[in-house]
Parts: C-alpha cells; sequence; structure tokens
C-alpha cells in the first residue's frame, strides 16, 4: 500500500505494480498529483541532465547517490517517450514537457492502470498501526492490511494544495528522528528601508551570483519585489539560509567592476557615474545603487577618487542583505529537512525500525535545487523502495 498519490507515490505504485505486487494508492485530495499540475508553470520541469548529489541538501550527503544512480533523467526520459511526450531543454538542464503538466500526470495514471495498480482518492487516513502480516491503516472507508506500506505524502510546502506533516508523524510514531523541517525553494521577505526600497524597484530582474552563508554561490536571476527578493538565486539561496544570517549578492558577476571603473576612467573620463551603472544595470536599480552609496548620479568618472571606486565596487561585487524571513510555506516549492536519513536505507529506502515501511520522495531529509531536481528525487526514491517491495 502507498500513501500518498504524488509523483513519488503514483510512480512507486505504477513500479510495484509492474513488479507483480497488488498494489493500492490511497490520497486524501480528490485530484491526484497536485504539485505536478502546477510544476513549471503547467509544463512541469520534470527532471534535470544535470542530476548528481551535489545538487541536493541532506544531513548525509551521500544518501541520495545510490537511488540516483540506479534510476537516472533518461530513464524518465524514456518513459516520456514511450508515451509520446515530448520535452525541451530551457536552461542549466532543466527538461520541460512540451505538453502540458497534465500530460505527465497522465502518464503516471496511466502507468499505474497499465500495471494494475489501484488509485482510490478522497481517502482520510486517521492512523497506522502495525499488524502480524505488516500494516494496518485506519481510513474513513474502513481498514485497509498490507505486506508493505510506503509513505510519499510529501513535506509541508504550499499547503492549499494538501501539504501536511503526516508523513512526519508516521515516522516519529515508528522511532524515526525528524529534522526540523523549514521552507525551501522561497522568496525572502524584508522589513523597514529595505522592504521599501525593495518595493520601489519591483519587477526590476538581472543576472546575479548569489550565496547563503553555508551555500554554493548560485548564478541565475534575481527578481526585486513588493515584499522582498525572489528569482532562482535567491530560490536557490534559500535551501541554505537560516534565520539572521546574510545574503552575499554580486550584482556584476562575471567581471571586476573596480578595473572596469578604473580603465573607463582613463577611456571616458568625461562619461557620469548614472550613464556608466546604466550600461551594467537595469536603469532603475542603477540609481539606487548609488543612492546606497551616498555618490551623486552627476559625477563623472574623472572625479571619481579611488574610495568612490571601492565603495561602488563593494555595493556591485559584495552586496550583502539580511532578510527578515521567507515568505513561509505558502509560496515554498518544496521543504528541506524531514526525516532523517540515518534510519533508512539508501537502497531501499525502507525503514532500519521496521520491516515493510518505506519513506520516499519529498518527506525525506533530502532537497534538490530548483530546477527538475525535486522530481528525480521523486522517480529515484520511488524506483528504489519499487524494486524492494517487488522482490521481497
Amino acid at each position: 500500500m502507498i500513501l500518498g498519490a504524488g509523483a513519488a507515490g503514483l510512480f512507486c505504485g505504477a513500479r510495484t505494480a509492474a513488479g507483480g505486487k497488488r498494489v493500492l494508492v490511497i490520497d486524501h485530495s480528490a485530484k491526484p498529483a497536485e504539485k505536478v499540475r502546477i510544476s513549471g508553470g503547467g509544463r512541469c520541469n520534470f527532471t534535470n541532465i544535470e542530476t548528481s548529489a551535489a545538487n541536493f541538501i541532506s544531513e548525509n550527503p551521500h544518501f541520495a547517490k545510490s537511488a540516483l544512480a540506479r534510476y537516472t533523467p533518461w530513464d524518465f526520459c524514456d518513459l516520456m517517450a514511450r508515451h509520446g511526450l515530448t520535452w525541451h531543454e530551457k536552461t542549466l538542464g532543466q527538461l520541460f514537457c512540451d505538453q502540458k503538466s497534465t500530460a505527465v500526470i497522465e502518464l503516471l495514471l496511466e502507468e499505474l492502470k497499465a500495471a494494475g495498480g489501484e488509485l482510490r482518492l478522497s481517502t482520510h487516513v486517521s492512523g497506522v498501526a502495525r499488524s502480524d502480516d505488516g500494516f494496518t491503516v485506519k481510513t474513513d472507508a474502513g481498514d485497509i492490511s498490507a505486506h508493505s506500506f510506503v509513505i510519499a505524502t510529501g513535506g509541508l510546502s504550499i499547503p492549499k494544495i494538501g501539504a501536511s506533516g503526516f508523513a512526519y508523524d508516521v515516522a516519529r510514531q515508528f522511532g524515526h528522528e525528524v529534522l526540523t523541517p523549514h521552507p525551501a525553494l522561497v522568496p525572502f521577505t524584508f522589513t523597514g528601508a529595505a522592504k521599501d526600497t525593495f518595493s520601489e524597484l519591483s519587477g526590476v530582474s538581472c543576472p546575479v551570483d548569489a550565496k547563503a552563508a553555508r551555500g554554493p554561490d548560485f548564478h541565475e536571476a534575481l527578481l526585486f519585489t513588493h515584499r522582498g527578493l525572489s528569482g532562482p538565486a535567491m530560490l536557490q539561496a534559500s535551501s541554505y539560509w537560516r534565520e539572521s544570517e546574510e545574503i552575499e549578492i554580486d550584482l556584476a558577476p562575471g567581471w571586476s567592476a573596480s578595473e572596469q571603473l578604473r580603465a573607463d576612467k582613463a577611456s571616458q573620463p568625461k562619461q557620469t557615474l548614472s550613464a556608466w551603472l546604466a550600461r551594467h544595470l537595469p536603469n532603475r536599480l542603477a540609481q539606487h545603487v548609488l543612492t546606497w552609496r551616498g555618490i551623486p548620479s552627476g559625477k563623472q568618472l574623472a572625479n571619481l577618487s579611488a574610495g568612490d571606486i571601492d565603495a561602488i565596487d563593494k555595493a556591485l561585487k559584495r552586496w550583502r542583505v539580511k532578510p527578515a524571513g521567507t515568505e513561509g510555506w505558502r509560496t515554498a516549492e518544496v521543504t528541506a529537512g524531514g526525516i532523517n536519513t540515518d534510519g533508512l536505507s539508501s537502497q531501499t529506502m525502507e525503514s532500519k525500525h521496521v520491516p515493510g515501511l518505506h519513506f520516499i520522495g519529498e518527506c525525506v531529509d533530502v532537497t534538490g535545487w530548483l530546477g527538475g531536481y525535486n522530481f528525480q528525487w521523486a522517480w529515484a526514491s520511488a524506483a528504489a523502495a519499487a524494486q524492494a517491495i517487488a522482490q521481497s
């Protein structure tokens, strides 16, 4: 039995049934795979061809390696092709379905049905207990017995589509540690003067390098919003960010602002600083950079002091901001933290405490970067559990 009819649950059900096991997938929602439906602006960024364990955050950075190696992005592409679906690479290895995301949902449902699996929606679970031959799951439609039990109910992100902490409750019930879940791939919010400034810049976007204190550099776009900072670069940094920490942003990625300023000061001394900045940044942002540093926008490059050049370089290359927080679960694309992998087998996703109990997908402490990585983890972890159950 599989609890959760999302990407991981449906895929695990299909592969387990294809392995010769009777499979029932249940979910409290009236519609399956809502995260798939809304992903990628309705186009479903279903995987990333650059997938490796390095693209995931976990207390155990090695845990995801086994599952990811045994079910690759190309394996899911082959499945897409068998269903007549096509795709394109948008950027940075991200693959998007050319058809609507509903086509990917139909693929998952067709795979489950063709393999003989059963799906029950609008079914609410009130409890899980061990039994002599496996598990008893209490639902509003009666008790269900199962030899193996897979939890694929996801995390806490996007509660409006039914997210809950049920997986964590079951994990704790059976002796697993749950690492504190927190929103990931989520925009930052600010208060006070910073919020006012960013609100004035709302809609402005530019390429940056951005990093949280404990994370890598992400070279992607930043977007100013009425509440703070968003865009792919900020979403990526948010997965590594912790409260009260700063985010470091390079508004001039790939080039030296100080070297360029000195060169242009020599070759174009009458150019104004505002005109120079407007060549490299969106105009509205350029004016704010000068305001932050208190340098007159009409100042000519010839009149810039060494201190001015250093101040501008710092403003562009080492801009530090301290978010007040994030937009939280409402807009977070995924959940970071979750069920500690120390209690799970990386080969089978099975509990080390309770034979026959498996946890897959987002509820596990494996969180992917933005760009299809989390769907690849759903496919790979589901495939690992399905193979183990089919062979049991």
